[in-house]
């Protein structure tokens, strides 16, 4: 049984505790959160004793064997080091970092202390996208992978009424980019690879967070497009197109259901049978990593996270996007 601790007690974490009940060997152990009063509330609601304000009380715990990781972004790197340092495995929500420079002090640290750091983007372990991988030279030669999540936020209510909340505070390292880009980038790295060059723009909110954006990607006889927000819903899919076919996704970021439109008309259904909350997966292959002794994913490897974090990083620079870390202490 691997001992889990948590840290946010947001909904996030309640959908994560969701999936992981069905997760064999997952036991939830202890509960993190700034203030004891909401620590032992959310506690509560899991029958759980063991309640932190301290991190780093909790990290030289023997309550727990893992941890995951759902704070703000600002807080992803400096949370996840101190566990590990104290030889605690690490599930760290996306984006693992802000930018390069943390994720590699992440994995470092990992390296060093002999443990299992794994970024929590859970898309690369969902079997329908595994499928797509899996089927992608069905379509021929691919010339153009659009990549869509847009995603209107309720948080974005109150900024509309003069209230700024937590998803538009750059100084948490919130924003489009990072909170629903990823989504979207990701999959083109992890299905195409490196592109030779992009080209990002977006659009800024007052708070100097980014309220959605583009990234081009460049490549040797294909192109990338990737196109997210904040502030606006969509209701168009993803495409991935090929000479002999597209395959069309209904949710790049949560794929359930996947079909290839040959050019004759014909089409292929490659959906998976999968669970409904599909963060069962990450978990499933976190849990069994660790009963392996193994310290890195291929699946969601130390590579692929930082080669999507040098694409956010090359993105946010030139679109602007600015967090109070990017500058020299």
């Amino acid at each position: 049984m691997i001992r889990f601790g948590v840290i946010g007690t947001n909904w996030i974490t309640d959908r994560f505790l969701d999936a992981a009940s069905r997760v064999e060997d997952f036991e939830l152990s202890a509960v993190y959160s700034r203030t004891e009063e909401k620590a032992k509330e959310f506690a509560a609601k899991y029958n759980i004793d063991n309640t932190f304000t301290d991190l780093e009380e909790m990290a030289a715990s023997g309550k727990i064997d893992a941890v995951y990781i759902a704070s703000p972004n600002i807080l992803h790197a400096k949370q996840s080091i101190i566990f590990m340092e104290k030889g605690k495995h690490v599930l760290c929500e996306k984006p693992a970092a802000i930018n390069t420079g943390e994720l590699q002090e992440m994995v470092t640290a990992a390296k060093e202390n002999n443990v299992l750091f794994m970024e929590a983007l859970k898309t690369t372990f969902i079997p329908s996208f595994q499928s797509i991988k899996a089927n992608l030279p069905k379509i021929g030669q691919v010339r153009r992978f659009v990549s869509v999540k847009n995603q209107y936020s309720s948080r974005y209510d109150a900024y509309r009424n003069g209230t700024v909340l937590n998803a538009f505070k750059p100084e948490l390292g919130n924003g489009a980019l990072m909170d629903i880009g990823i989504y979207c980038v990701l999959p083109v790295i992890s299905l195409l690879g490196m592109p030779k060059s992009i080209y990002a723009q977006g659009m800024m909110l007052a708070t100097g967070a980014d309220g959605e954006g583009t990234v081009l990607f460049n490549y040797e006889g294909m192109e990338a497009v990737a196109m997210y927000s904040k502030i606006t819903n969509s209701t168009i899919p993803s495409e991935i197109q090929g000479e002999d076919g597209s395959i069309i996704i209904d949710s790049i970021s949560d794929p359930h259901k996947v079909e290839i439109q040959y050019r004759d008309g014909t089409v292929e259904d490659i959906s998976m049978k999968q669970e409904e909350n599909t963060m069962y997966y990450e978990i499933c292959e976190f849990v069994d990593l660790v009963k392996k002794g193994k310290t890195e994913s291929a699946l969601q490897s130390f590579q692929l996270s930082a080669n999507t974090m040098s694409i956010l990083d090359e993105a946010r620079k030139q679109i602007g996007i600015e967090f109070p870390s990017d500058r020299p202490s």
